[in-house]
C-alpha cells in the first residue's frame, strides 16, 4: 500500500477556521469569514446568532445559501419560517427578506455562500 506524504504548510486551499477572521455585526450575531478574501468571486462566512438573540429581517442585494453548521433557530424567509437544525438546507434569493432567532442552549450557526463577495464583511473585519 503507498503511503500518501501530508505536509504542514500553510495553503490556500484549505481554511483553518481559527485563524479566520472575525468580527460582531450587531449584539448576538458574530460573524467568521472563512472566503474572499484573497480575490475569490464568492463569500464563506459562518454566522453565529448567540443564544437569545434573533437577527431582525433585513435583505441585501447577495444571493445566500447554505447550511445549519449547529445549533437550532426559528429561521424566517420572506413569508415563511420553520424550525431549522443542524444539517438543513436553505436558500435565500438576492434582496429577499430575512431573520432568524436562537433557540436552545447553543449558538446557531449558518455555514454561509453569498454571491457576490460581501466587500461589507471585507470592511467590518479585522482582516489586514
Amino acid at each position: 500500500m503507498e503511503r500518501i506524504k501530508i505536509e504542514n504548510k500553510k495553503s490556500s486551499y484549505f481554511i483553518d477556521v481559527k485563524d479566520a477572521p472575525k468580527f460582531q455585526q450587531m449584539e448576538g450575531l458574530e460573524t467568521t469569514i472563512l472566503t474572499g478574501l484573497h480575490g475569490e468571486k464568492m463569500t464563506m462566512a459562518l454566522n453565529a446568532t448567540l443564544p437569545g438573540h434573533t437577527v431582525p429581517m433585513h435583505s441585501h442585494k447577495h444571493e445566500q445559501i447554505g447550511m445549519v453548521y449547529a445549533g437550532e433557530a426559528i429561521l424566517r424567509i420572506r413569508n415563511e419560517e420553520r424550525i431549522v437544525k443542524k444539517g438543513d438546507f436553505y436558500c435565500i434569493p438576492s434582496n429577499t427578506p430575512h431573520g432568524d432567532t436562537c433557540i436552545g442552549d447553543e449558538p446557531f450557526v449558518m455555514l454561509d455562500i453569498f454571491y457576490p463577495l460581501r466587500k461589507d464583511f471585507l470592511k467590518n473585519s479585522h482582516f489586514k
